[in-house]
């Protein structure tokens, strides 16, 4: 506890200041056949600070992943009992609903709470969730609220959450059609990445994780923009060596910015990892969730790129070039949402905007290009420029 200030220096001149930090780290592993007996990562994940205790433990499945991979929960089972010295599933694995059923009502956090409390896990025992984002986010948030925190080890399945949202700290479900408005920061425990669950996927939703990609190498890294180009064919049909690659890489860049970039909780107003993200979040409501997330990203990406043009922030001919790449990937950049008005004037997207200052507070902060690899933040959108961006994208698709 640090020294009271002098008196008469403010009105917080009294105060006792209580500051102390607190590191986190965790593994993220990219594995193939985790659940298979002779594969260690799981066993070592769970052992890695208490080794020599049999640690106790409880298995959540997305059910869009069960059912394209039916033998999973036997494989879970079958994992358990061939290091039973050291750990202990307490109950067949629980099967959740998947994608964004499983945010749009609280009653599916409930039952996952009522799972945890049932098998009396404690905060050294571990919840162990496979499958993808949605389903990541949401019984983390029910990990991370049961006894203030219990140890979560995330097991994505899909590419956007293998490169994206599964490697990071945030936990969230929807709530009044707010995307992602009840959540917590929660790091996890371990997060391992089994690029076998990938075959399983259908080609939508591989090509749909790539736009994440996508984003954050537009914002991070020019040169992996670059790579991105050179091996489209090759993402676009799903090459297994190099959508591997692509999901080592991206993550790496999300792990970099929540680690160095001097914010990993949001404290600011800033959020730079969702360029794109404004437009997407309302574009997924919009649609009642038709589109997946990957898809309104890579249309908030388009959207975004030549709005960044038009506001004298990027280079002409930049927006045609981002375009051109995710087209490539087989990614529309235009919805008919797009072009929805309230009352016949104002674009509904455009109340995205406000959605997306409240959902961090502070002023409005927006993330756009400087440059490629090159991420800039502005205060304010135009809504001329906006309209011009949606006209541009639908020109596009005529």
């Amino acid at each position: 506890m640090q020294t009271v200030a002098k008196p008469g220096a403010g009105l917080l001149a009294d105060a006792y200041w209580q500051r102390f930090s607190v590191p986190y780290d965790y593994p993220v592993v990219f594995t193939r056949g985790l659940f298979q007996p002779e594969n260690p990562v799981l066993v070592e994940a769970l052992s890695r600070r208490e080794p020599g205790k049999r640690h106790r433990a409880i298995v959540f499945i997305d059910g869009g992943t069960l059912a394209a991979c039916p033998s999973l929960a036997a494989d879970v089972k079958a994992y358990f009992e061939a290091h039973a010295e050291t750990m202990r599933l307490l109950v067949p694995a629980i099967e959740v609903p998947g994608g964004e059923t499983i945010k749009t009502a609280l009653t599916h956090i409930e039952a996952v709470q009522d799972a945890i409390h049932a098998n009396s896990i404690d905060r050294h025992s571990y919840v162990i969730a496979v499958g993808g984002g949605a389903m990541l986010d949401a019984v983390g948030l029910a990990a991370a609220t049961a006894h203030r925190g219990v140890r979560l080890v995330r097991v994505p399945t899909t590419v956007l959450a293998q490169n994206d949202s599964g490697v990071g700290v945030k936990n969230a479900v929807n709530l009044k059609g707010l995307k992602n408005y009840i959540g917590t920061f929660a790091p996890p425990w371990a997060v391992l990445s089994d690029f076998d669950f990938l075959s399983a996927l259908q080609r939508r939703d591989r090509i749909a994780g790539i736009a994440e990609a996508v984003k954050v190498a537009l914002i991070r890294d020019g040169g992996f923009f670059e790579w991105l180009e050179e091996h489209v064919d090759e993402l676009a049909t799903c090459t297994p060596a190099v959508e591997e690659e692509m999901i080592r890489r991206c993550a790496e860049l999300h792990m970099r910015q929540i680690a160095l970039g001097g914010d990993p909780f949001e404290n600011g107003s800033a959020r730079p990892l969702d360029f794109g993200h404004w437009s997407a979040h309302k574009l997924e409501a919009m649609t009642r969730h038709h589109i997946r997330h990957g898809e309104a990203v890579a249309i908030g990406i388009g959207l975004d790129a030549r709005y960044s043009v038009l506001a004298g922030l990027l280079e002409p001919g930049l927006d045609e070039r981002i375009a051109v790449l995710l087209e490539g990937l087989g990614l529309r950049i235009f919805h008919p949402a797009l072009v929805r008005r309230l009352d016949g004037e104002r674009l509904e997207v455009l109340a995205g905007l406000q959605e997306f200052r409240e959902h961090l507070g502070g002023e409005l902060c927006v993330t756009l290009l400087g440059g490629i690899g090159t991420g800039v933040e502005v205060n304010r959108i135009e809504p001329k420029l906006v309209e011009a961006s949606i006209a541009w994208l639908a020109a596009r698709e005529s």
